[in-house]
């Protein structure tokens, strides 16, 4: 008698990038050190080849913009309705001034990688280019919004004696300011290219992250063009700055107890509760969705 056949298992595939510094030569002459981001990296690629994903790790001078969208590009062609992609970051962030009349606050947000920032319009634009059934989790360990970077700490934060000193991951204004002077043109020419790729102004991603909730109506309003299904966990709320650590950057460091080499049972929602509940009032990490992902957050996190 025939068997019915099994259905196949979904696939993962994962990206991770941690720089411990970006190239002085892009960005002004600053470089902006910090320690752990590489042991972010490595832990959250090692969850990763527990659950059976094939795993990219992208450390300081390797996670260059040309690296990093390849990955994504190659994971986007790559996957299928009920894959699994998971995307982590650990580093600086930054703050170009906003072209394309995307972002309320004049400024777009970026990721700081090695030889240039990535602005928040491209990585919108990339992940919405995933298949339909697609399942997205995006860490970020880092600091984004506009109101980070005017409200920053100082280099070196302030903390209780028995408490390593802390670094915020947040690109200085000041540096800001000059990087993108030194290569407007450059950015000038990104957020025309993603808005001319997406055939009209890219949503700004903040604003829809800021509103959409996991089955509220604003999720088919604000993003009804992205096909798959996204979680994103940030470090931090718009008005707080993540830290950087000696072992591991706060959030992250969180992430992983609560995680317990396998040990936490709950669902995305819990999951996020449990690290929120861990951290400072300084430090509080944020959860949003892209797409219908009522589903998913129902599931155990990492699951391929």
């Amino acid at each position: 008698m025939a068997t019915k056949k099994a259905a196949a298992a979904g696939k993962g595939v994962s990206v991770h990038m941690g720089l411990n510094a970006v190239s002085a030569a892009h960005y002004g002459g600053w470089s902006g050190e910090l320690a752990a981001c590489e042991f972010d990296a490595n832990d959250m690629a090692a969850i990763a080849k527990s659950k059976g994903m094939k795993s990219t790790v992208m450390l300081t001078k390797k996670a260059t913009r040309a690296g990093f969208l390849a990955a994504i590009r190659a994971a986007s062609k790559s996957l299928k309705g009920g894959d699994f992609f998971f995307l982590t970051y650990s580093g600086h962030g930054g703050q170009v001034p906003d072209t394309n009349g995307d972002e309320p606050d004049k400024q777009d947000e970026t990721w700081c990688l090695y030889d240039g920032q990535l602005i928040d319009d491209e990585l919108y634009f990339e992940l919405s280019k995933f298949a339909a059934g697609v399942r997205i989790l995006v860490l970020s360990d880092s600091c984004h919004s506009g109101s980070v970077i005017r409200d920053a700490p100082p280099t070196v934060a302030i903390v209780p004696t028995a408490t390593p000193p802390q670094r915020p991951k947040a690109m200085p204004r000041s540096v800001c300011l000059r990087t993108y002077r030194d290569n407007q043109a450059f950015y000038d020419k990104l957020q025309a290219d993603v808005a001319k790729a997406a055939g009209k102004t890219v949503v700004d991603p903040d604003a829809a992250l800021a509103h959409v909730v996991a089955s509220g109506p604003l999720t088919t309003t604000i993003v009804k063009g992205f096909a798959a299904s996204a979680i994103l966990i940030s470090g931090c709320q718009d008005n707080q700055t993540s830290m950087d650590g000696d072992h591991n950057g706060a959030f992250t460091e969180q992430v992983l107890n609560v995680w317990n080499n396998g040990g936490f049972k709950g669902n995305y929602g819990t999951f996020h509760a449990a690290i929120r509940s861990r951290m400072p009032p300084t430090q509080s990490p944020n959860l949003f969705t892209l797409g219908t992902a009522g589903t998913f957050l129902t599931q155990t996190p990492f699951g391929v």
